[in-house]
């Protein structure tokens, strides 16, 4: 059996990029679940567990994407199977750039941004598949 060719490299990088958010997100989540937000105004505590929703459905898009695109690359899914659903979520995914930066902590801030950015560039990626 003939060995698969390597995966094209913006692949890998983006791949080694999400898993890495994930991680990240996964410890500052894990740390601030165990500290609470107890102290919080009820708004506050509200919009932080919103935005923090949200960061989790962002990861948990991409990462689902780009575990398809390798199933695809290594012959465990078709083209056409992986690309019958579009993106995910892509109304909430999008939505908030404009208030992840109001009163939230900032590491949480931060999350939210690059997790954005990593949807956008996945969504361009989605959408250049399926122009193909």
């Amino acid at each position: 059996m003939m060995p698969l060719p390597a995966p094209p490299a913006f692949f890998g990088k983006t791949y080694g990029e999400a898993l890495s958010l994930v991680v990240e997100a996964r410890d500052y989540l894990a740390l601030s679940e165990a500290r609470g937000g107890g102290d919080l105004p009820p708004v506050e505590r509200l919009m932080m567990c919103s935005e923090t929703l949200r960061l989790t459905a962002r990861l948990t898009q991409i990462m689902a994407w780009l575990l398809a695109q390798r199933a695809v690359h290594n012959g465990e899914l078709s083209r056409d199977e992986a690309l019958a659903e579009p993106l995910a979520g892509v109304t909430v995914c999008m939505d908030g750039g404009e208030r992840e930066e109001d009163g939230l902590p900032p590491r949480l801030t931060d999350l939210l941004g690059r997790s954005r950015r990593l949807y956008v560039r996945v969504a361009r990626l989605d959408e250049l598949a399926r122009r193909v």
